[in-house]
């Protein structure tokens, strides 16, 4: 009977990870160990280009690359893990209850955001977090230019001045103008926490934000928290008050909730601790990647961020290490000591930084075409032939 590894979600790491075992099998020229991905969805969403327009293009179909490297995928969402059992019980596209049994488990089930119960917040605040989400936006957006001309039709509020929220705020400009004409007086205001502009984000990349905001007219309201949201705008915490149509939220990610069904520790934001190898700490048949994973990067304290950089990555780790267990060979233990940031400011440009302080080392333009390769080209799926999508699967390759 073939040995199963079953793999909880179809983003970049539990691609990566189908991808990467299927890798390991095809060296040892194994045929006795099967790969199951289960996903809502036989697609990669690529969720880091949600703050663009024409966000329902934004996604990889998966089902040829699957067939090619001989990987099962079965739609559904997974719903309870039974590890006394080894099992994962699903509901299937047909609304169905099913179970799939696994001898090793990848979960790779990734994040989402957080919305606080704050006022208003679910009713009329719109987020980039998911295709759905980010489409509806999208759709808000370009309905901007039935309502009689106002201040507040003319404003968006992004709540969250962090990488996502910068994202959003300086592509707004662009896309307010391109539903609402050249010459309407647009605003896009950033109401985050911090005491200075890009707090979170460091010194070193610091001043091409704040050059970048002002430049596209971005204003900055800072120390502040949003209290209440309506049809109409925000009310700050300070008792401000923004009149504003659009109002988007951009902070607060947690891991899976199905992080939770599995016993271990978890860091603030969900993710489970993972040893070298990524398997689950105190499991013996699970592993996390992705979003799910808190691991070390190196051995100077910096761990995985919440993002594709490290997801593709923990993938091509996590899929060889499960794969490799049940082949009874080594493992691979997970290393990523470079980290880079590549920040789009719209229409300013971009900026690319190295390392954990971000020094920066590109700027406007030239970082833009970096930027737009990254997007369009290095975070999508291999294209659905064996050879080549299994031999970008390799842990050792050496990625940002």
């Amino acid at each position: 009977m073939k040995q199963h590894i079953l793999i909880i979600g179809a983003g970049f790491g539990g691609v990566w990870s189908a991808l990467s075992a299927a890798r390991l099998l095809d060296r040892h020229d194994r045929n006795d160990v099967e790969i199951t991905v289960l996903a809502p969805q036989a697609e990669l969403r690529i969720r880091p280009r949600f703050y663009e327009p024409n966000v329902h293009n934004m996604k990889a179909p998966l089902n040829e690359l699957f067939d090619a490297v001989g990987v099962k995928f079965v739609q559904g969402s997974a719903e309870v893990i039974d590890e006394k059992n080894k099992q994962v019980g699903f509901t299937d596209a047909e609304g169905v209850q099913r179970q799939l049994s696994y001898d090793r488990l990848v979960l790779a089930a990734g994040s989402h955001l957080m919305r606080p119960p704050v006022d208003g917040m679910l009713e009329h605040a719109f987020d980039v977090d998911s295709i759905e989400s980010a489409t509806r936006l999208e759709a808000h957006i370009k309905s901007l230019k039935n309502l009689p001309v106002s201040a507040a039709r003319n404003t968006v509020v992004v709540a969250g001045g962090g990488f996502t929220g910068i994202e959003t705020a300086t592509e707004m400009p662009a896309r307010l103008r391109e539903a609402l004409g050249d010459d309407a007086d647009i605003r896009v205001i950033v109401v985050d926490r911090g005491p200075q502009i890009a707090a979170a984000m460091g010194d070193a990349i610091r001043p091409s934000i704040v050059e970048a905001s002002q430049h596209l007219g971005i204003h900055w309201v800072l120390d502040a928290t949003v209290a209440t949201v309506d049809a109409n705008g925000v009310t700050l915490a300070d008792g401000q008050r923004i009149e504003a149509k659009t109002v988007i939220w951009t902070v607060g990610f947690r891991a899976s909730p199905l992080t939770g069904q599995i016993q271990g520790t978890r860091d603030h934001q969900g993710r489970l601790h993972v040893d070298q190898h990524l398997k689950v700490r105190g499991h013996a048949d699970v592993f996390a990647t992705g979003d799910v994973a808190y691991a070390a990067t190196d051995d100077l304290g910096n761990f995985a961020a919440m993002s594709c950089q490290h997801a593709i990555a923990l993938g091509r780790y996590a899929g060889n290490n499960v794969a490799a267990e049940l082949l009874g060979v080594a493992p691979i233990p997970y290393s990523q000591p470079k980290y880079v940031t590549c920040l789009d400011l719209g229409a300013w440009g971009a900026v690319f930084t190295e390392g954990w302080d971000r020094q920066v080392k590109l700027l406007g333009r030239e970082a833009k075409e970096l930027k737009t390769q990254i997007n369009t080209v290095w975070i999508y799926p291999p294209a659905a032939d064996r050879a080549a999508a299994l031999a970008a699967a390799d842990p050792l390759i050496p990625v940002a």
